[in-house]
């Protein structure tokens, strides 16, 4: 009876690990870029939809409706992730499908074809520094899930919420990670749902303010994917960058709540030119250059090995107009010339 109970369980962790490598097969190998609007000197959606395009980037992370870049992204082929800002929440969740749906054919059908959107993100990093709107963030999500699925669009644009990656309570080691426990009255409705309807849970996770917020414990070169990082040994797993475990943190914390078949997309990540004694143009293509060559190649991370982590790198652009430290306006991967801030490809 052991036996079988045993065979029983591994039968479903199997399960679960290739319904999460069927879900991320088909993003493997391609990297997608956020831009960001938060700025003075930014190119018009025209110039920078062409940039993408020259540079081979299929996929654009947009963090509002915005109807002036929608239709020049649209028509440069490229895959979007719409975001639907936060303050839309209540109106979107009070308002049930058919007024998400109105909505949805204003904000956005009516500026890019569907065939072009992937991603509806439904608020960002709410959980974090917005909780006003954490109530209404699960029903949103779910009349806008009903609203594309009357639209003939359910299984075609996925529904989904960033968080930022103080989700988690802890994440050292990876298999501790756990989500925040002050969190999980709206965190487990939603695991629910992206099981229910195939997303991923997505989140936004920065090695770099990591190594900032701590260095006293984070190593630049474990940050930075760099050749002289102190492995960590968690069990049987080693991890070499900080990246693979704060993934693998959620993984973990997934399983824990019985989700581990839901796989993980990074919404946000990057590494910042200025502002900061470690935010130089030499660090910044050194990660950058790491993520993308784990893309194209989709190797996963040691949890989920062979499984892609579908990743957009922030940012487009700098965005001279973002408050807080220096450093969170110098994230541009190109200048507004078109001129690249560091030697980097993306294929």
């Amino acid at each position: 009876m052991a036996t079988r109970t045993a065979l029983c369980l591994l039968g479903h962790v199997l399960l679960a690990v290739a319904s999460v490598a069927a879900a991320a097969a088909g993003d493997a190998g391609k990297i997608g870029i956020c831009h960001g609007r938060v700025g003075s000197n930014l190119p018009p959606p025209s110039a920078a939809a062409a940039l993408l395009k020259q540079n081979g980037i299929t996929k654009a992370r947009l963090f509002l409706p915005d109807p002036a870049v929608l239709p020049a992204f649209a028509a440069a082929g490229i895959d979007l992730m719409v975001g639907v800002p936060n303050e839309n929440l209540t109106f979107l969740a009070a308002s049930g499908p058919e007024g998400s749906a109105r909505w949805l054919r204003s904000a956005v059908l009516a500026h890019a074809p569907a065939e072009r959107v992937r991603y509806l993100t439904v608020g960002n990093e709410v959980l974090y520094n917005n909780q006003f709107y954490a109530p209404h963030l699960v029903p949103a999500m779910r009349n806008l899930h009903s609203a594309l699925a009357a639209l003939g669009l359910g299984g075609r644009v996925k529904v989904s919420s960033a968080h930022a990656s103080s989700v988690l309570a802890a994440s050292y080691p990876p298999s501790a990670g756990v989500f925040d426990a002050a969190s999980l009255p709206v965190l487990r409705p939603m695991l629910q749902f992206l099981a229910d309807t195939g997303a991923p849970f997505m989140v936004n996770t920065y090695p770099f303010i990591s190594y900032v917020n701590d260095p006293a414990n984070v190593q630049l070169a474990y940050a930075l994917f760099g050749a002289g990082a102190a492995p960590v040994q968690d069990g049987a797993l080693v991890y070499t960058n900080l990246f693979d475990a704060t993934v693998d943190a959620l993984v973990a914390a997934l399983e824990k709540e019985g989700f581990g078949g839901v796989p993980v997309a990074v919404t946000e990540t990057g590494w910042p030119t200025a502002g900061h004694p470690a935010a130089t143009p030499q660090n910044a293509a050194a990660y950058n250059a790491k993520i993308v060559e784990r893309a194209v190649r989709g190797v996963g991370t040691p949890k989920r090995p062979g499984v892609p982590v579908e990743v957009f790198l922030f940012d487009l652009y700098d965005e001279d107009g973002k408050p807080g430290p220096e450093f969170e306006r110098h994230f541009g991967i190109f200048r507004a010339d078109g001129g690249k801030a560091y030697d980097i490809n993306f294929t």
